[in-house]
């Protein structure tokens, strides 16, 4: 296959006429200033394809009904409400329809922190992965690649066990999650991947078997979401939870922590020096109450940022690349913290690394042929929508006129269609 991209970004800067070549799936050549009217032209701007490094596809049912007031902690109750209805069937529908939200956004992975693995009360069910392989199975309908983050999540707070629908998240122990985890295997598109739900969710002495289970995939974490988390942990060893994550050799270049809102400069240098990646959700972490995380200070300390759509709140990473700067700008009373390709790669290429893909998230020889292609000319883009800065600052996921992911184009309006519809049936049988 070989394109004319009217404007693409390459290499975080907005080219005109790039010619691409794609063989198998995969960029084997990319020329700009290129003319060639043999050659089929794809007008707009072209950008290499994003990631959503967090994600918990079940919570798309909590849009709009957890959002006129309370805390966290209230918010976390009404999705275990939710949690407690899903069978496999469920989850895959509602899957199905949410990441078609995401590839109509412009994702082309998602990373699906999972944990939801067990039947009311904790019964296994006969395949004990059934829940997992109902999102695998989900990304592979709608055409996106998923790395599923297996979850293990054993506790209900730090000395405490598991209650309530929390058994449906937990087996018990940290050696028998790695068991299950063993039974799943990665492919070339549903890669798998692990995750510690946060310190409060696995007893410190198990999170040393996790990191084992994890060496060799990615592992990420839930980390200093809320200052609760950080005072329990400090009551219960006298350290932070980014110390004790460090101590169980969880910290590291295939690590993601999630949120990293209420850090100290200590954990901040910690996270640095072990070559982490942190990814901030800024649309949830606003809509919770969460806070302002230090993303400039993290990146400062060679942090590699990625973004995530977490409870999917919002589905539009130009919403959460916007929220990187924009929540800064009201922390800081700056502007212009972030540059435009800063914030683009926090989108792509370092997501897409965080998940496992590192030959994703650019538009360069040699890296999956991912394209989102952005209309110039909607209500929002219209007189910006030609460069980088006017895509991050002024398009939405609205105005994703086409996708490619490995090689295949997508006709996004032809999927949008009855799009409202199918994600309201889901979201009725999930509340069932």
């Amino acid at each position: 296959m070989r394109l004319l991209l009217q404007h693409a970004v390459v290499a975080g800067e907005t080219l005109d006429g790039v010619l691409v070549e794609i063989t198998d799936g995969r960029f084997t050549a990319v020329t700009a200033g290129a003319e060639d009217p043999n050659v089929e032209t794809v007008p707009g701007l072209a950008l290499p394809g994003f990631a959503n490094a967090h994600s918990h596809a079940f919570h798309r049912a909590l849009r709009g009904r957890t959002q006129r007031t309370g805390t966290f902690w209230s918010w976390r109750n009404e999705m275990y409400r939710l949690a407690e209805r899903l069978d496999p069937d469920r989850l895959h529908e509602l899957a199905v329809a949410t990441y078609t939200e995401m590839l109509c956004a412009g994702i082309t992975t998602v990373g699906e922190f999972h944990y939801l693995h067990h039947g009311p009360g904790g019964v296994r069910y006969d395949d004990p992965n059934a829940m997992g392989q109902a999102l695998i199975e989900a990304a592979a309908v709608v055409g996106i690649r998923i790395t599923l983050l297996d979850t293990c999540y054993l506790t209900a707070g730090i000395g405490r066990p598991a209650e309530g629908v929390q058994l449906r998240f937990s087996d018990g122990d940290a050696e028998s999650w790695a068991q299950r985890l063993g039974r799943l295997r990665s492919t070339d598109t549903a890669r798998i991947g692990a995750a510690l739900h946060s310190v409060r969710a696995v007893p410190r002495d198990q999170m040393g078997t996790v990191v084992r289970a994890a060496r060799g995939m990615p592992l990420h974490v839930h980390l200093s979401e809320q200052v609760a988390e950080n005072d329990e942990a400090l009551v219960a060893w006298g350290l932070t939870p980014t110390e004790v994550l460090a101590s169980a050799g969880a910290l590291g270049p295939q690590s993601t922590l999630v949120h990293g809102t209420h850090l100290t400069s200590d954990d901040v240098g910690m996270l640095g020096r072990a070559d982490t990646f942190v990814c901030f959700c800024p649309t949830t972490e606003r809509d919770l109450g969460d806070g302002i995380g230090p993303g400039r200070e993290l990146a400062a300390a060679g942090v590699r940022m990625a973004l995530g759509t977490d409870s999917h709140a919002v589905i539009d990473m130009f919403e959460e690349m916007r929220g990187l700067e924009m929540n800064e700008r009201l922390a800081t009373q700056r502007r212009g913290l972030w540059r435009p390709a800063e914030l683009l790669a926090a989108a792509t290429a370092h997501s897409q690394a965080s998940l496992g893909f590192d030959d994703a998230g650019e538009i360069a020889v040699g890296a999956r042929a991912d394209l989102v292609i952005i209309d110039p000319a909607s209500p929002r883009t219209a007189g910006s929508g030609k460069d980088l800065a006017g895509g991050v600052f002024a398009a939405t996921g609205a105005d994703v006129a086409a996708v490619m992911v490995d090689g295949r184009w997508h006709d996004i309006p032809a999927v949008r269609d009855g799009l409202g519809a199918r994600l309201d049936g889901a979201i009725e049988r999930a509340w069932a």
